[in-house]
């Protein structure tokens, strides 16, 4: 493969500048592409960005692209748009499909390089369907919210990771490995400072997202949603994590796009979620234009592994990098140590693992975009 580096940007202001600067490429295909963005409320800097372009012959079929739902994961989402805009989008047919990429839905994370928005709300935690943020959910998150949010100051890591697994430890041996992951991942909207906190009303974020997956789904026959994120899974194999309201099976699905992982987000295949956003454009469809062809999926580039050793590591990286950044640390070596674990996590350096996450990407394109008949 050739160099791929220059895909992966230094910073959220970069990331931005080249996909504005795409538009042009866009229009190359589709003449009525235009750039728009939403300026947050409160930063005039921070904007979520969008490329649209309708489909030049009648709405037949669209395909979308998003990218930094979790803020910190855009490093790695905005070098796979990248990738699809070079590679994959001049396979398309301006003239039966309509096309929308999204730069970082969470701008302020991604700057700030946080999971959560700018109130540390997981924007995944928050697209609900008809459901209010209900500050009771997940009742169990209660019995290790203290564990996961230590509400003092980061003084030794070392002292720290021990405390950790011996925590960690006592927790699962009291309920259970399967309980304590579904309790930590499903999310709560109680702890502003825990972690996956969900908020208690609807972030002007996801407000913007629901909007134009309402008019993605009111105007195409046919819709096709990919959407990026990093953290979870095998190190060396990026998962397709299907929604839990997809009918198909796993087993099904890696035939029919010729890739070799798709797992469902359940709690059975991957882990369960309350305010999914492939959820929400699910149970959209479901609820009001269940005549048209959906499908909407995620790609899960991995990092740490999916053996109990990466399953065991990723909360204490959050868990770490969340307590300096709430109560501080006792030095800059310590806070900048605690940093670096949490930036490995969601988008490593190595240059072996961007090559293989590309490719998989590649792959994954090529099966989906056949399979459902964009190319």
């Amino acid at each position: 493969m050739t160099d791929i580096q220059y895909l992966f940007p230094e910073t959220y202001q970069a990331s931005r500048e080249r996909f504005r600067n795409n538009l042009s490429a866009v229009q190359a295909k589709w003449k009525n592409a235009k750039l728009f963005q939403h300026t947050l409320s409160y930063d005039n800097d921070l904007t979520i960005d969008w490329i649209y372009a309708e489909a030049e012959g009648g709405n037949e079929k669209i395909f979308m692209l998003t990218t930094g739902e979790h803020g910190v994961e855009c490093y790695v989402g905005s070098a796979m748009l990248q990738r699809f805009v070079e590679q994959y989008m001049p396979k398309l047919n301006p003239n039966k499909t309509g096309i929308l990429l999204v730069h970082a839905i969470n701008p302020w994370g991604m700057k700030n390089h946080r999971r959560g928005n700018k109130d540390n709300i997981d924007l995944n935690r928050t697209f609900i369907w008809k459901g209010g943020f209900d500050s009771a959910f997940n009742p169990d998150y209660d019995k290790i919210d203290s564990f996961l949010a230590p509400s003092a100051k980061l003084t030794n890591i070392f002292l720290n990771n021990i405390l950790y697994f011996l925590g960690l430890g006592w927790h699962v041996a009291q309920m259970g490995m399967s309980n304590f992951r579904y309790a930590l991942l499903l999310g709560q909207y109680r702890n502003p400072q825990g972690l996956y906190y969900g908020g208690k009303e609807l972030p002007e974020e996801t407000r913007v997202l629901m909007d134009l997956y309402r008019q993605a789904l009111s105007k195409y026959d046919q819709i096709l949603h990919l959407d990026m994120h990093t953290g979870y899974g095998p190190r060396y194999q990026m998962s397709l994590v299907n929604s839990a309201f997809e009918k198909g099976n796993s087993e099904e699905f890696q035939k029919r796009f010729n890739y070799p992982l798709v797992v469902a987000a359940t709690a059975d295949e991957f882990y369960a979620i309350r305010g999914d956003m492939v959820d929400y454009i699910y149970e959209m469809w479901r609820s009001d234009f269940s005549q048209k062809r959906l499908f909407s999926s995620a790609f899960e580039f991995g990092t740490l592994g999916n053996t109990l050793y990466g399953l065991f590591q990723s909360p204490r990286v959050m868990i770490h990098e969340n307590r300096a950044y709430w109560h501080g640390a006792k030095n800059e070596r310590i806070h900048k140590k605690a940093k670096l674990g949490f930036e490995e996590l969601f988008h490593p350096a190595a240059k072996n693992w961007r090559q293989k996450a590309v490719a998989d990407a590649d792959q994954a394109f090529d099966g989906i975009l056949s399979a459902e008949g964009y190319f």
